[in-house]
């Protein structure tokens, strides 16, 4: 289904919980969140009418994302549903990794094609300030474990000035090394912090420090792509990629909406419209549900206002959300 701006919205992002097993700056404050009532979080049987809805509209990829999925009782059992609705091509899984280990062969089983792993420093001690404690090692056991049984990797590097933008080329040399995609994301200030420009190292930045060290190709994005700008380093088994929702957003060709843990439906991560899907879930088969995210596609705004002055009161966790 296309939107007011002709975009084709073919992608359905799911947030499953607001639970997450770390705090990492960027997206929550150090003081941490209120997290949602457990009665309040959808059922899964909830999240799948939701997707099979959202199929009859054109959507063919699922993203299953949290606060940490992997942390919510049945998940696994939950991507195999949705792995084999009809219409779906694609399910995919964004995690912090730190529990891939014992779970990444039974992720493959149900379905999963590949993981996106948030991970923002190689170095054990920043990795670790970071996140407000995360233990690096066990994300990259857990990552060996998802290799060897043949899910694809992507690792997702949001760059701060002065908190990790010196690691950039070796996050970029693992490319060399692995068949996998490394990318590299502005940083968004979700969370109001008063310093958060100085902490935004442009898209262009990133990619000048690349070209400076290595001979780079640019490549082409699939139709189920998200919004980052392909590179292969030459000779490189994986790829590379930079997303750029602040210097040079990409809203002109966002192809998803999602669905918060609680049950409302945003077009844009950014945007502070809602819709509530809970009266559709109450209500007998599936035609409801069409005809309200069938809106929220259609009210999709044409670009996010982050890069205008910021309300302080607007700040969100992207646990709430699903980022």
């Amino acid at each position: 289904m296309n939107d007011s701006q002709g975009r084709t919205i073919n992608y359905l992002r799911l947030s499953v919980t607001d639970r997450c097993n770390l705090r990492c700056q960027y997206c929550m404050p150090s003081d941490g969140i209120d997290q949602v009532s457990c009665k309040d979080i959808l059922r899964f049987e909830d999240f799948l009418r939701i997707v099979e809805a959202a199929t009859t509209l054109g959507v063919r990829k699922v993203r299953i994302t949290g606060g940490e999925p992997l942390v919510r009782k049945g998940v696994i059992g939950f991507i195999q549903q949705v792995a084999q609705t009809a219409g779906i091509d694609e399910v995919t899984l964004t995690t912090n990794g730190l529990l891939l280990c014992g779970q990444a062969h039974a992720l493959k089983s149900a379905g999963a094609q590949r993981l996106n792993v948030s991970i923002d420093s190689l170095q054990e001690e920043n990795y670790k300030a970071i996140t407000r404690g995360g233990d690096l090692a066990k994300v990259f056991r857990g990552l060996a474990e998802a290799e060897a049984v043949g899910l694809k990797i992507k690792l997702n590097m949001v760059v701060m000035r002065g908190v990790n933008d010196h690691e950039i080329i070796p996050f970029a040399s693992l490319s060399q090394e692995k068949d996998w995609s490394i990318r590299f994301i502005e940083y968004m200030p979700t969370i109001r912090e008063p310093d958060w420009k100085e902490k935004i190292v442009t898209s262009r930045d990133i990619l000048t420090q690349l070209q400076n060290r290595f001979d780079l190709q640019p490549l082409s994005s699939g139709r189920l792509s998200g919004p980052a700008k392909p590179y292969r380093i030459a000779g490189a088994p994986g790829t590379i990629g930079i997303i750029s929702p602040m210097s040079d957003h990409f809203c002109g060709s966002c192809n998803r909406i999602r669905i918060t843990s609680t049950g409302f439906a945003k077009s844009c991560l950014l945007d502070q419209g809602a819709v509530d899907l809970r009266p559709d879930l109450a209500a007998p088969g599936i035609e409801c549900m069409q005809k309200t995210l069938q809106r929220v596609i259609q009210s999709k705004p044409p670009r996010h206002q982050l890069d205008k002055d910021l309300d302080p009161s607007t700040a969100f966790s992207m646990a709430k959300i699903g980022g």
